[in-house]
């Protein structure tokens, strides 16, 4: 992609009786320095208003104006939200929920990934639009469907899965030992006997639920493909995305961007809630936006944001002056190459009429939402350069979404919320308030070339991984490991011996025991390093290990836990291992890697309160996320401010 892109979802099928909105939203877009649209994402029931009955002219005269007006096309295809006829005609395509009823009509989503008539339907329209507008210079770009995601658990998906576990294990006999499958006379004779969990059925058997999900991530994923080669048919040289959302369980976005030629995502913070700084919430959004870099490692792009407020989150709270700026550079200091909003003009009717909009239902260009998307446009203008520059590669952070799935299924220590996501924060908003650069990895990356690995509740630890964290170490990069990890293997069959499995002489210890916590339970923990606090409190759950060859960091203060280590470091070949027993406050966390980054990663340093440092290929961004005014680097950022230096030269 050649430059910086800035746009929305535009849905100009819902304004076709009103031309003048048409020939308005052009001069608008013209103004805002829109160069990209995404379009007909949900237009199948206007392209397809009968089956076999196609209405694609209107369609041509918009993207041929946008065209012409010098704004691209990220083109859609339309399989989001089926149109009434073909659920109708063709009931199986709706979705049976896991109690076993069928969906009627109706939401978006609602279809059977598994069904034939479904993916006939589908390839049907979408080659219908690659042999009109495949080719058309305006288009260069394909957005598949939009926000993949749900299951079905009807006769189609049932055998499907019965075929996927067949693949996978070849015979009954290795299926039910990797489910244990004799606890509670569970055993299976056959594949035609299993069923997928089920609220009247089985679900409390942790084999069978982590292979379901995995199962459903995979015939998303296999949708999505027959999407993508439905066009690829028609125009082999097609590019094609699919939108991924916020920390989204359902899907493994790793395989998912395997199969796209661009990740992209859809970013909607819930900035100023009372429960948290607006550093916080950039903090939590940067490192989703760092996530979808790292699925290619290459640029992305924020596919959907908002430049004012949502209508579905529980309080929709307004973006206040300046937040709309600061969220857009944002993303592009973390690798986006584009700043999309849903949507361009606000609906009339419907569950998303109050979604803030570029274009608001007065249709006026004179207030502030309108005003402040102008200021992005024009700076994505000005930095446009930045595009398809690469990050450097620092520290990893292992975020792995089967050992998501098994952690938060696995009954125990704390049934009450294991709090992955958080833990995972924790860790990146260290790293981030020392200027680290951090990709999100899963267990299946490639380690070379960083210099920091952070493992946080690697409760699922394949063989393989143990096997790439112990050869990193050894060859002299720096780890983090932290309480309950390397629990069970890929099966989520609990590991037997010392724990964490295949990292106890790596880490030097053993752990001994587990405490779960109730909320608002912690237990203080004293230094006995000073670079780290004098004391901090461990909370949510708390681990007793036993030293065999670390030297102690922090130690339990109180309860039967006192003198037991918790934060430990091991030299181990030519390299070292940190250990972190328990979940810490936040304000732990930057000092804690101070220290470990400290001659580990060069270039780290502690950042001021509400300073956030990203460095973009040789594009560094200081953005100031709080309210007053602050210097840094020597460059002086006003509220919300963002500075962009290039090789130390300020040009923005």
């Amino acid at each position: 992609m050649p430059t910086l892109y800035h746009g929305a979802d535009y849905n100009p099928d819902q304004w076709l009786d009103r031309p003048d909105i048409l020939e308005r939203d052009i001069e608008l877009m013209q103004k805002a320095h829109v160069n990209v649209v995404s379009l007909g994402i949900f237009a199948w029931c206007t392209l397809e208003p009968e089956e076999g009955r196609f209405n694609l002219d209107w369609m041509q005269e918009i993207i041929d104006r946008l065209w012409a007006a010098g704004i691209s096309i990220d083109l859609a295809t339309p399989s989001g939200a089926r149109p009434a006829w073909l659920a109708k005609k063709y009931p199986e395509v709706l979705r049976v929920n896991a109690d076993r009823t069928r969906q009627l009509f109706g939401a978006r989503h609602n279809h059977c990934y598994t069904s034939p008539v479904y993916r006939d339907k589908v390839r049907t329209i979408n080659q219908t639009l690659a042999r009109r507008f495949g080719r058309h210079p305006g288009v260069i770009l394909w957005h598949l469907s939009n926000e993949y995601g749900g299951e079905c658990h009807c006769p189609l998906c049932q055998q499907a899965f019965r075929d996927w576990l067949r693949e996978r294990y070849g015979d009954i006999a290795a299926l039910n030992r990797a489910w244990n499958t004799k606890f509670w006379s569970h055993e299976f004779a056959d594949f035609d006997q299993i069923e997928s969990p089920a609220p009247h059925g089985e679900n409390a058997m942790h084999g069978l639920n982590l292979d379901w999900r995995r199962f459903v991530s995979h015939q998303t994923i296999d949708f999505m493909k027959w999407e993508r080669d439905s066009i690829r048919e028609i125009v082999p040289e097609a590019k094609v995305c699919a939108n991924m959302m916020y920390m989204f369980p359902g899907v493994n976005y790793f395989d998912m961007a395997r199969e796209l030629d661009l990740a992209s995502w859809d970013s909607y913070p819930t900035w100023h809630k009372p429960t948290e700084t607006l550093e916080d919430t950039a903090l939590d959004t940067a490192m989703m936006h760092d996530l979808f870099y790292s699925l290619k490692g290459q640029p992305f792009w924020l596919m959907e944001s908002t430049p004012s407020y949502t209508n579905w989150q529980t309080v929709s709270k307004v973006k206040k002056p300046g937040v709309s700026l600061f969220a857009s550079l944002q993303a592009i200091a973390h690798g986006s190459d584009s700043v999309l909003y849903f949507q361009w003009r606000q609906s009339r009717g419907a569950s998303e009429k109050f979604h803030g909009a570029v274009v608001s239902h007065d249709g006026r260009e004179d207030n502030r939402v309108f005003q402040e998307t102008v200021q992005v446009g024009q700076a994505l203008c000005d930095l446009a350069r930045v595009a398809g520059t690469k990050k450097e590669k620092q520290a990893a952070l292992v975020f792995d979404w089967e050992n998501r799935w098994a952690l938060e299924d696995a009954q125990g220590p704390r049934n009450a919320g294991m709090g992955y996501k958080q833990e995972l924060l924790r860790h990146y908003r260290g790293l981030a308030k020392n200027g680290v650069t951090v990709d999100l990895v899963n267990g299946e990356a490639d380690l070379t070339g960083y210099q920091l690995v952070v493992a946080p509740m690697l409760y699922m630890l394949r063989e393989d991984f143990a096997a790439k964290l112990r050869a990193f170490v050894a060859e002299g990069g720096t780890l983090v490991v932290t309480y309950w990890s390397g629990v069970v293997d890929e099966s989520d069959l609990c590991w037997l011996g010392d724990a964490p499995h295949g990292l106890c002489d790596v880490l030097g210890l053993r752990r001994c025991e587990i405490d779960g916590m109730y909320d608002g339970e912690t237990r203080r923990c004293v230094a006995l390093d000073p670079r780290l606090p004098a004391s901090a409190q461990g909370s949510v759950l708390c681990e007793v290990a036993a030293l065999e060859g670390a030297t102690p960091l922090m130690a339990y203060d109180e309860d039967f836990f006192a003198g037991a280590p918790a934060v430990a470091v091991n030299a181990y070949g030519k390299g070292r291992a940190y250990y972190v027993a328990t979940r810490f406050e936040p304000a732990f966390y930057a000092p804690f890697y101070a220290l470990v980054c400290e001659g580990v990663i060069g270039d780290a340093q502690l950042l001021p309160d509400n300073v956030l440092l990203t460095c973009r290929g040789p594009f560094t961004f200081l953005q100031n996320a709080g309210e007053t005014p602050v210097t840094f680097m020597g460059v002086e950022l006003p509220k919300y401010g963002t500075a962009v230096l290039e090789d130390g030269k300020r040009i923005y």
